[in-house]
C-alpha cells in the first residue's frame, strides 16, 4: 500500500502517520481496486516501465485525484481503469470483476474535447445515447437538461467551432454524463484552458459532482484543483509510476472559492506540492 513519507517537515496534523485504509472505513466495496498493477510498453528502443506496484481501493461515490509529474502514468492508470488499455501485471477491478473493455457505466472526458466538427452540440451529446442504442426521446430529454445545467442551453444548433474552448469542455462533459454514468474518469479536462476558465469549469463539476455523486476519478497537474475537488489525493512519484502516498481531503462539504481560505486548504496543497518536488528531485 501507499507509503507516507517523512521528508516534509510541516506535513498537516490532519494527514500525520500511514495514510488510512478508505475502502475499509467505507461500507460498500470499491469501485475500483487495483492490486500490483504494472505497465511495461514495448518499444522498438526497448521496454518502458510506466507504472509499478500499484495498489489503490476507489469507494464507491467518491470522488479521487491522482497527481504527480508529467510522465509519471497518471493517464496510463486512467486508461486500464477506462478499459481502454491492459496492465502488464498484478489486477484490475471494477465492481468485483475484472476489466472487460468500455462500458455505458463509464464516461469519459479528455483534455481535447474530440467534439466532431460536423455536428451541432447537440449531436455530439447524444452520441453516447446513439451507440448504446438507448431510447430517443428519454435521450433528448436529458441531453437537453445536462446542456442547461451547464449553461449551454442555446447553443444546441451550433457547431463546436462556434464555441470557445470552456465551452467546447463543457459539451464533452455533458456528452461524458450522458448515459448516466456510474462512472466518471477524467484526464485532464482543463489542462488547455486559461487560469480562469479552469477554475470556473472545475468549480461548474464540482456543483455537477456533489449533486449525483458518482464515482470520478481525476487526473490532473494542478494541485488546488485536485484538493478542492477530491476527497483523496494520490500522489504518484516520477517514472515508473509509483504511489508515494494517499491523503484523505478532510476539508467540509460542500465547497466553493471560500474553501481556498481555509487553513487546511493551504496545509495539504503545500504538502502535496513538497512531496512531488521532493520526488522530482530523486528522480
Amino acid at each position: 500500500m501507499a507509503t507516507s513519507l517523512t521528508v516534509d517537515p510541516v506535513r498537516p496534523a490532519a494527514i500525520k502517520g500511514p495514510a488510512p485504509d478508505r475502502a475499509a472505513a467505507h461500507p460498500k466495496s470499491p469501485t475500483f481496486s487495483v492490486r500490483n498493477l504494472g505497465k511495461i510498453y514495448r518499444t522498438k528502443s526497448g521496454p518502458i516501465e510506466a507504472l509499478s506496484d500499484i495498489h489503490l481501493d476507489i469507494p464507491d461515490g467518491s470522488f479521487v485525484s491522482i497527481v504527480g509529474a508529467s510522465g509519471c502514468g497518471k493517464s496510463t492508470l486512467l486508461k486500464i481503469l477506462a478499459g481502454l488499455e491492459e496492465s502488464s501485471t498484478g489486477s484490475a477491478l471494477r465492481d468485483g470483476q475484472p476489466m472487460k473493455g468500455a462500458s455505458r457505466d463509464v464516461g469519459i472526458a479528455f483534455q481535447d474535447h474530440v467534439l466532431f466538427p460536423w455536428l451541432t452540440i447537440l449531436e455530439n451529446v447524444l452520441l453516447p445515447a446513439e451507440i448504446h442504442g438507448l431510447p430517443p426521446q428519454a435521450s433528448l430529454a436529458r441531453a437537453n437538461e445536462l446542456l442547461a445545467l451547464s449553461g449551454l442551453s442555446g447553443f444546441e444548433s451550433r457547431k463546436p467551432e462556434d464555441l470557445s474552448g470552456g465551452m467546447k469542455q463543457r459539451a464533452a462533459l455533458c456528452r461524458a454524463l450522458m448515459t448516466d454514468p456510474k462512472i466518471l474518469l477524467l484526464d485532464e479536462p482543463f489542462g488547455a484552458l486559461d487560469a480562469l476558465t479552469r477554475e470556473e469549469l472545475s468549480l461548474e463539476l464540482l456543483r455537477i459532482w456533489e449533486a449525483n455523486r458518482k464515482t470520478a476519478l481525476l487526473i490532473t497537474h494542478d494541485i488546488n484543483e485536485a484538493v478542492m475537488l477530491s476527497d483523496t489525493v494520490v500522489v504518484m512519484s516520477p517514472r515508473p509510476g509509483r504511489i508515494v502516498e494517499i491523503i484523505p481531503i478532510d476539508l467540509p462539504r460542500p465547497r466553493g472559492p471560500e474553501t481556498a481560505l481555509l487553513p487546511l486548504y493551504h496545509e495539504l496543497t503545500h504538502h502535496i506540492r513538497a512531496l512531488i518536488f521532493s520526488r522530482k528531485g530523486k528522480a
